[in-house]
């Protein structure tokens, strides 16, 4: 496969050897100014995902951890402590962002924090002059969604979303495979995701020694409707909507990603789902198990997407599978085959012209998929990514459109199930309709 593109974009990278010397650097219009990085939101992904990149990448491309923002006490001392420890300096920490920002002297931020707080904890950080790597989902509602790609694009920053599927080798092959043509219009496209973790965004340890006094509750509920002190809400926000989706800002929001990057369309026509609590009925009100179908395209350049996804059984895994009337581009197996095609027999009878693919492998590491994916390839080049966009002021693999674009498709999809309805997406109004009704909550 060619791999000029993804080269070019200067995502390779491995976990022991670095593909940049810090000489390049210093070729870079202001390298020289050290780039001063605060945690928003100390969490287990920032902790697992961000910190070992940027250990590796820091001191070659003059980037500094200098402080940490967070609502509850406990997670302001340990990843006080473990920041010092990892990437050695002192670290500031603070309450709140307001506090953050009206320090001065940060320049970018991680930002992974509560699903529902990712648009609006970038809109804050843009505004106070700050570059992002903001985990996904970007926004959970429609009007979050539009006022961070406003706020975004009238603020030039960079802002890298947490989609690492952009920065992965194989899925640049298959992205230039597809565009080439030599693959055929895309018809089917068949997403899974299946655990079997009864603790899978559980944190009963925790939430039993969580008090109202540790955190400033009324901050995190942000925009969203006052509520009652709940630490489960807190610390499993993952199981309560509308402090999350649930599967489909977690999990589908990689997925459909690759849907909109490969075949340029930018959200569904429209989507319908269907599941439910099946399994673990601990006082979760997100699905544990969902069907998601959407319609993208339009006539014969047309194709449906099947998302899957349950908790109670594993088998099958995750995959992402493209279809076309030629064969089939996994990118499980990481291979593009002839597997399903029109065979030429069948194809002459009816007077047609078989486009058979060949048999061929996909460059490029698996992506993990684990509850902790730890320092994982595409994660890595996903974080290098951003930091060298950060001093080059070009767009990153993933950008604020990527993230709008991926939101559309969940916010449909959590609509379709929340309301039972088929959802549709309004062009002007840049609105998610539920039948004749505009879906918020």
């Amino acid at each position: 496969m060619e791999r000029r593109e993804f080269l070019h974009k200067g995502a390779l990278a491995s976990l022991g050897t670095l593909a940049f010397s810090p000489k390049s650097y210093s070729k870079i219009l202001g390298a020289n100014d050290r780039v001063r990085v605060a945690c928003v939101g100390f969490s287990d992904r920032h902790r697992a995902s961000h910190v070992p990149p940027f250990k590796a990448l820091a001191k070659g491309m003059n980037f500094e951890m200098v402080a940490l923002s967070d609502l509850w006490n406990r997670r302001r001392d340990e990843g006080k402590a473990f920041l010092e420890k990892e990437l050695g300096g002192t670290i500031q920490t603070y309450r709140n962002n307001e506090e953050l920002y009206s320090a001065k002297g940060i320049d970018a931020v991680f930002i992974s924090t509560a699903d529902f707080q990712h648009a609006l904890h970038t809109i804050e950080a843009v505004k106070a002059g700050c570059d992002t790597y903001t985990e996904k989902p970007l926004a959970e509602t429609m009007e979050d969604n539009r006022a961070v790609l406003k706020a975004v694009k009238d603020s030039g920053k960079i802002v890298q979303i947490g989609s690492q599927r952009r920065s992965g080798e194989n899925y640049w092959a298959a992205d230039e495979f597809i565009k080439s043509g030599k693959f055929g219009d895309i018809k089917m496209v068949e997403l899974m995701w299946n655990v079997n973790q009864p603790g899978r965004w559980r944190r009963p340890e925790l939430t039993s020694i969580l008090k109202e006094s540790d955190i400033d509750w009324k901050r995190f509920l942000m925009n969203r409707p006052a509520d009652k002190f709940d630490p489960r809400k807190y610390l499993e926000y993952r199981l309560f909507w509308p402090y999350s989706s649930g599967i489909p800002g977690q999990w589908m929001s990689h997925q459909i990603d690759t849907v909109h990057w490969f075949s340029g369309l930018k959200h569904p026509n429209s989507v319908v789902a269907n599941g439910g609590i099946y399994q673990w009925n601990d006082g979760r009100v997100n699905a544990d198990t969902m069907t998601v179908v959407f319609d993208y395209g339009q006539g014969n350049k047309g194709f449906q997407v099947q998302f899957t996804s349950r908790f109670s059984n594993s088998a099958g895994g995750t995959k992402e599978i493209y279809y076309s009337n030629g064969g089939e581009l996994n990118l499980d197996t990481n291979t593009i085959s002839p597997n399903g095609g029109l065979r030429e027999r069948e194809a002459k009878a009816m007077g047609l012209q078989a486009n058979l693919l060949p048999t061929m492998k996909i460059e490029g590491a698996k992506v993990a998929t684990d509850a902790d994916t730890g320092g994982d390839i595409l994660t890595f080049n996903h974080v290098k990514n951003w930091m060298e966009c950060v001093r080059s002021r070009k767009t990153p693999n993933a950008p604020i459109e990527a993230g709008y674009q991926h939101s559309i498709a969940t916010i449909m999809s959590n609509a379709a199930y929340r309301t039972g309805q088929r959802v549709t997406f309004d062009e002007k109004t840049q609105e998610v309709m539920a039948g004749d009704k505009v879906f918020k909550y």
